[in-house]
């Protein structure tokens, strides 16, 4: 028998192989690809049916394998938080890259002016300040720079208050030869919830509708859309469809493309997500793709078993792991994980609590809350078919 072998190092011979095999140790994420497939086909038709564009924020996997599935299903772009994100994802970013952040500093700064000199993605980034649009006017050189102004929330992330202040930033870099005011963006999800509630709806409303205004006021002003169409951007993967009904609104004297940065909806979950989907009966609704493997490593006392999933394999931030399915002896029938609850992460080790025995070298399937706090921990992803053997190695850039 192999010594199981780490998936860091591991190349193709792995194709095909089944993921219980004892050639892979546990803990292991997988992905799979049925689930994978049917959530970027099911967001691309929604953008194809609702008149809007789609940028899937590459920041929940970071991986060119994936990336590479949701633009051949006809992904306007790719979002990324940063720049060291684009720098990493290369030319599998695919033809525009959104910086859904300002970028403030020389390094990057220099690199945005690199890349209009050469035969690369367009690349846009965001502006909220006077010092921000200074900085880049002052680094940018090498051709002229779209930037998106970013509209924020009181007491929210980064973003523009008012709409004075919006006005004051969008007239400075109309007095940039090297910048170009290409649309206006934010993010509604630091409104929401644990559940999808219609008074954080009318919240979300209110928000995209002072992007909205603000925008037709800069074209009025003739700050934007001057020159070609006016970006609108919002939408995380929970309020995706309120982005759809406010930002298509036509712009009067514009013509608006409306971008969705959605990211999260790629793999779905069995958490957070699963919780706050807009997508219900009847639509048809994301498939959670992720799956985390492991093995019992201990049974030291009744109702209590010791599991090799730790804080460093899985996320925990928006919710422990649920137990789908125990594998008896690791190469048994899959029965269900009902009365098998993960209640508790180390480092290295969960704790189960379990209303019937499970044994030492028991497999326990875990589905996961928040994919952008589980792609971050693995350098490689199988993903993997109906019957867990693996398809592609998606691999992480993190």
């Amino acid at each position: 028998m192999e010594a199981a072998k780490s998936l860091a190092t591991a190349q193709g011979d792995l194709q095909g192989e089944y993921a219980l095999s004892s050639r892979i140790s546990t803990p292991l994420m997988v992905v799979r690809e049925t689930a994978l497939d049917w959530n970027i086909e099911l967001m691309a038709a929604y953008c194809r049916d609702h008149g809007v564009d789609l940028a899937p924020h590459a920041k929940t996997t970071m991986s060119p394998e994936i990336v590479r599935r949701q633009l051949a299903a006809g992904a306007w772009g790719v979002t990324v938080a940063s720049v060291s994100q684009a720098i990493a994802l290369g030319a599998q970013a695919g033809p525009r890259i959104l910086i859904a952040n300002e970028v403030v500093d020389p390094a990057a700064i220099a690199w945005l002016n690199s890349t209009l000199s050469n035969a690369g993605p367009t690349v846009y980034c965001y502006v909220d300040s006077l010092e921000g649009a200074e900085r880049l006017a002052r680094g940018v050189t090498g051709g002229v720079l779209p930037v998106l102004l970013e509209v924020g929330l009181s007491q929210g992330r980064a973003g523009v208050r008012t709409r004075e202040a919006g006005l004051e930033v969008a007239r400075r870099i109309a007095a940039s030869p090297h910048l170009r005011l290409a649309g206006v963006g934010g993010f509604e999800g630091i409104l929401g919830g644990s559940t999808r509630d219609p008074a954080v709806d009318e919240d979300v409303r209110g928000f995209l509708r002072r992007i909205w205004s603000l925008a037709a006021e800069l074209v009025d002003l003739g700050l934007c859309g001057q020159d070609g169409e006016v970006i609108l951007t919002a939408g995380g993967s929970v309020y995706f469809d309120l982005v759809a009904e406010e930002l298509t609104r036509p712009l009067p004297g514009a013509t608006t493309r409306v971008v969705l940065r959605s990211g999260c909806y790629v793999t779905h979950d069995h958490g957070a997500y699963a919780a706050l989907t807009p997508f219900r009966d009847p639509h048809p609704a994301f498939r959670p793709a992720i799956e985390v493997i492991s093995t019992v490593l201990s049974c030291p006392e009744p109702g209590l078993a010791i599991c090799d999933v730790g804080k460093r394999d899985v996320p925990y931030d928006a919710g422990l792991p649920t137990a789908l399915a125990v594998i008896p002896g690791g190469d048994g029938p899959r029965r269900s994980a009902d009365g098998v609850e993960l209640v508790r992460l180390n480092d290295q080790h969960g704790f189960l609590s379990c209303s019937h025995d499970l044994q030492v070298g028991d497999v326990v399937i875990f589905g996961v809350s928040h994919p952008c706090t589980a792609f971050d921990k693995w350098r490689v992803v199988p993903i993997v078919d109906d019957a867990l053997r693996i398809v592609e190695l998606a691999h992480t850039r993190f």
